[in-house]
């Protein structure tokens, strides 16, 4: 404001007319003051409103998704175990299923590869050789995004979507910058499935590991099963939550989730979760949609093991309900489907 009344010099204001009266100088450096003033109010308005402008402009660049970001990156792979022949000119899309354990991606996986054109190739991180360190890492994953890895999931030649199941704790968290970095640069989208009620998984987790000892099923030890007796059978151990450590052990498997949100929050990307699936089936055309693929009813064989209400799978539920009712977690309780 300094600066703009310097416009009017000094001279301009205090030269005092000879025939003029006191009074009729004051009135004109009043109407002066006034003129300046309004003239700076506008000036410095249109300015904060520019400023406003530009700022909601850029809030909103950061929220607007890009086009590119919505749709999956198409490859042309040329594998070196086999010619895809006519098909080499069809596009394949790359993905991943990232989840937890005892989460519901097996089932998941074998919807997905029901589809006549989708390879998902399983857990091949279980195997500690292949995930011990970043190198091991990206050359397998360099097998299996070229169709050089082989499973009985495998379509091979024309194939539309390839990709594969990879557990939180199978190297993923330890080295998520190098694969972050992978994912984009390949253009591999993340199909993250976990569960809300992490009550229901710690049950599953606990009898599963159970089985892997007592193997139930005529001395076999089985995560999935394709039959209601196979089922029944699983289902009758139940086991003993510790209800001294339940609430820290749900509190752990939540941060575990969001730390992974977190690290792959820069990848092409979608979470489901596996309650969603069960009851709205209309979840799998999403990611059919997701992946670019034409759109089928995609079935499974496998069997729920553990259905209708907590209670009746867990040795110590008095405890659990006890330690659970009138937290956070009492949801976990009740019946989510």
């Amino acid at each position: 404001m300094a600066e703009y009344i310097c416009l009017f010099s000094k001279d301009t204001l205090i030269i005092k007319p000879p025939k003029k009266s006191p009074l009729f100088s004051r009135t004109i450096a009043l109407w002066f003051a006034m003129l300046c003033g309004v003239y700076l109010y506008g000036t410095c308005l249109k300015h904060v409103g520019t400023f406003t402008t530009l700022k909601f402009q850029n809030i909103q660049l950061i929220q607007k998704p890009s086009l590119e970001a919505l749709i999956p990156t198409l490859h042309y792979p040329k594998p070196e175990s086999f010619s895809r022949g006519e098909c080499s000119l069809n596009p394949v899309r790359f993905f991943a299923i990232i989840s937890m354990q005892r989460s519901g991606s097996g089932w998941f996986e074998t919807l997905l590869n029901s589809h006549i054109n989708v390879s998902s190739n399983g857990e091949i991180f279980s195997v500690i050789d292949r995930r011990n360190n970043v190198s091991n890492i990206i050359q397998t994953l360099e097998r299996v995004y070229n169709l050089d890895w082989f499973t009985s999931a495998s379509k091979n030649e024309c194939s539309a979507a390839v990709g594969f199941k990879w557990m939180l704790n199978q190297g993923l968290m330890e080295h998520h910058r190098e694969i972050v970095e992978y994912f984009n640069h390949r253009g591999i989208s993340a199909i993250f499935l976990f569960r809300r009620n992490l009550l229901r998984r710690m049950v599953s987790v606990l009898a599963n590991s159970y089985d892997r000892k007592a193997k139930l099923l005529n001395g076999t030890h089985k995560s999935h099963v394709h039959s209601e007796q196979e089922a029944a059978a699983l289902s009758s151990y139940k086991p003993i939550i510790n209800s001294t450590s339940l609430i820290s052990d749900l509190k752990e498997v939540e941060m575990i989730t969001a730390r992974a949100l977190e690290n792959f929050n820069s990848t092409r990307r979608m979470v489901l979760y596996y309650e969603d699936l069960v009851t709205n089936r209309t979840k799998l055309k999403d990611v059919q949609e997701f992946l670019g693929l034409p759109l089928m009813e995609l079935t499974s064989r496998q069997v729920k093991i553990h259905k209708g209400s907590l209670c009746d799978f867990v040795s110590n539920w008095d405890d659990v309900n006890k330690t659970l009712n009138g937290t956070e977690y009492e949801r976990f309780l009740h019946a989510d489907y």
